[in-house]
């Protein structure tokens, strides 16, 4: 069984068709999905769909492209939201030195006030780096020194030493279609040396379709040609990463009931 980690299933691209996109992902073996949160305004939509079906569990936060429209969101705040029993995870929050839709402050501000929220909550934040490896390694290992918080650098596509960085502050990564692209072999590397008990596998769909379906709208079922690509690059069969990278998202994710499984 898989997991996909990190999929946007309120976008409009996914909307139209989400009871087709849901039997298709049970049909690819996944248990289940998480519907990851862009903006803490658009929740009560968010908390809609994970509330509709079992195994499609929820976070709350605010991504760093909006972070400057929601900087009066406190961590109070997110953690008064994740005390719903279908949110599972804080954010998806972090930095964007690639797009910079928002000013690199704000976008550091909402960062840390999403680690405190982890922090006070116990649930992981799922962390957005993009071209800002320095900057990111250095918040979390700032913040961790003030208090331990659990975390995912999701759709990862940074260097190795920030991969590694991360593991050595007790965070998971999480590998998306990307790794499947011809121009990857860098993270197809990465992921070869990654601790097995520390690597998630994702779609963020409704981006980044693995290669066998690139030009398509990405959709969860999607997730197990990203899976194979890790397997691969880390010489295992593809059913020990399905069970790896499950067990992995349950360890992380420690929220989500497993007996709690996704039906079309």
């Amino acid at each position: 069984m898989w997991v996909d980690s990190h999929c946007h299933l309120d976008f409009p691209e996914l909307e139209a068709d989400r009871s087709g996109l849901i039997a298709r992902a049970v049909g690819a073996g996944l248990q289940a999905m998480v519907t990851i949160a862009t903006r803490v305004r658009r929740f009560d939509q968010i908390k809609a769909i994970a509330e509709a079906h079992d195994g499609i569990w929820c976070s709350v936060g605010t991504h760093p492209h909006n972070a400057h429209e929601e900087l009066d969101v406190t961590a109070d705040t997110l953690v008064a939201l994740a005390a719903h029993p279908k949110v599972i995870a804080i954010g998806e929050a972090g930095l964007d030195y690639h797009y910079d839709k928002s000013p690199r402050e704000a976008q550091e501000q909402g960062f840390r006030t999403h680690i405190a929220a982890a922090r006070q909550s116990g649930l992981p934040l799922v962390i957005h780096a993009r071209e800002a490896d320095e900057r990111v390694a250095a918040i979390l290992t700032e913040e961790m020194g003030k208090g331990a918080f659990k975390a995912v650098l999701h759709c990862f596509t940074g260097s190795q030493a920030l991969a590694l960085r991360g593991v050595e502050l007790g965070l998971y990564v999480s590998f998306s279609g990307i790794v499947t692209y011809r121009s990857a072999q860098n993270l197809r590397d990465i992921a070869a040396v990654l601790p097995a008990d520390r690597i998630l596998v994702e779609t963020d769909a409704p981006y980044l379709a693995p290669g066998k379906f690139r030009g398509k709208t990405n959709e969860p079922s999607f997730v197990v040609e990203t899976g194979k690509m890790v397997a691969e690059a880390r010489g295992v069969a593809p059913e020990v990463m399905a069970r790896q990278s499950t067990e992995n998202f349950h360890r992380l994710f420690a929220k989500a009931d497993p007996r709690q499984r996704l039906t079309a």
